[in-house]
């Protein structure tokens, strides 16, 4: 397809994850050619995430007002942040009006299949007479799939763990086991803490939450039972992809690093983002049936569990999985999930047919 050009709007609201999935789909977007012009109103997580940049990506603040560009031919507003008025004014009046994609959060729901791809119709406001298309992330065919690079699961097939270990100054020992923690503040890490020191193990704790959390178990000399404890620097989104297939299990949050692990193809144990009123609860027991189905009942059982208690909606239990077993069903997952159309192309191909 000729190449097209985007404007993708990213609205930081806490946590990174929103600027993750934005600057992962406008990298992915430019390595196929596109041209690709990133409005964020807070790039500062990018000095970290994705330092340099990358060619046919233009950062631009969004501030308020937004600079006067005129838009691309595609706009994708990211999880319904809304583009500036006076933007959208612009793209209402333009001769040929650009597609407007509202790129949806990550959900394993019945309702994506039943409105990936529906139409927005806009009466009023700005942008009146303009469509608005949504466009939902998922783990099926009936929606937009998942941000898979090319070439990635390839890179994670010839990844050398230990190197890499070692290039960060991280050396575990032969017997332990290791461990990635990346989550939000989460009552129940002392729990799986105390399952993970009747064991030898390396945790690796990612910096801000986890870190400050671990550090408050363990103590000032970073062990408690077999356990010891490794703070990781911030890193790039290429190097905490690393990281996870680096590990034996990992510990994920939210939207973004919850896709990396799964292409990972490790042992993942994911901490949904909480709403109020147990809001999340739902979500996540559709995930789950996603991540389990074909695994034996035992299993299924054991893993629903363990998820659970991490997500404070039941106890954590005292043992792990079998990991064997566990490392089977995800690998199974992933490879299932490879076979379908990666949310890059997917949008590719939407956007195009819109056009």
């Amino acid at each position: 397809m000729p190449a097209m050009r985007w404007d993708l709007f990213c609205h930081v609201v806490d946590n990174f994850g929103d600027i993750g999935v934005c600057w992962r789909l406008a990298a992915d977007l430019a390595a196929r050619g596109e041209v690709v012009r990133l409005w964020v109103d807070d790039p500062a997580p990018l000095a970290w995430m994705a330092p340099g940049g990358t060619r046919g990506v233009e950062v631009l603040h969004w501030s308020s007002p937004a600079p006067g560009r005129e838009p691309h031919e595609i706009v994708v507003e990211a999880f319904g942040c809304n583009p500036p008025p006076g933007f959208v004014e612009r793209m209402a009046a333009a001769p040929a009006p650009p597609v407007w994609i509202n790129l949806e959060y990550l959900s394993a729901q019945a309702y994506v299949e039943a409105s990936h791809g529906l139409p927005s119709p806009l009466l009023a406001g700005p942008g009146r007479g303009l469509t608005k298309w949504f466009f939902f992330p998922g783990f099926t065919d009936s929606s937009g799939g998942l941000i898979r690079e090319f070439g990635l699961l390839e890179a994670r097939a010839a990844f050398e763990r230990e190197s890499w270990l070692a290039e960060h100054v991280v050396r575990p020992a032969a017997d332990e086991l290791v461990v990635s923690v990346f989550c939000y503040d989460n009552p129940a890490l002392a729990g799986l803490i105390e399952v993970l020191s009747q064991q030898p193990t390396l945790l690796l704790t990612t910096p801000d939450a986890a870190e400050r959390q671990v550090a408050a178990l363990v103590g000032p000399a970073r062990r408690r039972g077999g356990l010891r404890a490794h703070a990781m620097p911030w890193l790039t989104q290429a190097q905490f992809d690393r990281l996870l297939w680096s590990c034996d299990i990992n510990a994920v949050r939210g939207e973004d690093s919850l896709v990396r692990a799964i292409w990972a193809g490790a042992p993942l144990l994911w901490q949904i983002y909480p709403q109020r009123d147990d809001a999340h609860a739902a979500k996540l027991e559709a995930f789950l049936d996603r991540q389990l189905e074909g695994a034996a009942a035992p299993l299924a059982a054991q893993l629903r569990a363990l998820t659970r208690g991490w997500n404070g909606l039941g106890p954590l239990p005292v043992t792990l999985p079998d990991r064997l077993a566990w490392r089977g069903q995800i690998a199974r997952w992933r490879d299932r999930l490879a076979n379908r159309l990666d949310l890059t192309s997917s949008l590719l191909r939407f956007a195009a047919a819109k056009r």
